[in-house]
């Protein structure tokens, strides 16, 4: 099943309409190998990209050369569906890992958006989602402390996976590398190294040089103080009911996972 219908699904109640229109409207694919730019700042794109499979995340470089990552992408998210209203994108696009990617032309999701009421609903519900994601990421530089900033993220992106089906398998790694943690924490690849080797020997996380791996995540959500709240997901008995009233009408796409 497409994620990106099991995500909007979880915002709205689509119907066998608006299903179909949305696997028409996704069925642009393209293989997109990791470290590639799918928006640069400053270009004005035609149409978004939804992840399908794989991790990708939108990022800004500093005049120094430094990179500071604002948001990751998971299979099931958009890649600034809203962007259309601008004249140039206002920061980068770029795949973490192998991505599977659907292009959606602008101009095809202001249609269903008009038509569509659930889909519009859906789409709007999805960027606020994005809104609070980052106000907890600010929370998180300015007031907690590096560990558990870090294990925050890690949850987060657990819960967001969790959500669409994905990252369920006991022995499941994110396929972040520690570089990348660093950029999104805004801590220096030693500190970041610091901050790991501390979750390591606490027994949180385990982690290799491009993936983490949670033992226990109830362990790792009440030592960072993580809750669901800002995600805003719905409870489990409507995220069953919209997952399980969605047709098989795409293949079954997995998270990318790195060793």
């Amino acid at each position: 099943m497409n994620p990106f219908l099991r995500k909007l699904a979880l915002r709205a109640s689509l119907d066998d309409g608006d299903v179909a229109a949305l696997d028409a409207a996704t069925r642009d694919v393209a293989q997109v190998d990791a470290g590639r730019d799918l928006v640069s700042e400053g270009e004005r794109p035609e149409a978004a990209y939804v992840i399908l499979d794989g991790f990708a995340c939108r990022y800004k470089l500093l005049p120094d050369g430094g990179r500071s990552i604002l948001a990751y992408l998971v299979p099931g998210d958009g890649c600034d569906l809203h962007a259309s209203l601008l004249d140039r994108a206002i920061h980068s696009v770029a795949t973490l890992t192998p991505c599977t990617v659907a292009s959606v032309p602008y101009r095809t999701i202001k249609q269903l958006a008009a038509v569509r009421p659930n889909i519009y609903r859906a789409l709007w519900w999805s960027i606020l989602v994005d809104e609070a994601v980052l106000q907890e990421w600010l929370v998180g530089v300015g007031r907690r402390s590096a560990d558990r900033q870090v294990a925050h993220i890690i949850c987060e992106l657990f819960a967001r996976l969790n959500a669409v089906g994905l990252g369920l398998e006991p022995d499941y790694r994110l396929p972040l590398a520690q570089s990348e943690l660093a950029d999104t924490a805004g801590l220096s690849n030693v500190h970041l190294s610091r901050v790991l080797s501390d979750l390591r020997r606490a027994g949180l996380i385990e982690s290799g040089r491009k993936s983490v791996r949670v033992p226990n995540l109830e362990r790792l959500q009440e030592f960072a103080g993580f809750t669901l709240d800002y995600l805003l997901l719905p409870g489990p008995n409507r995220a069953m009911e919209a997952l399980g009233a969605l047709p098989q009408m795409t293949g079954q796409v997995r998270a990318a996972s790195a060793s």
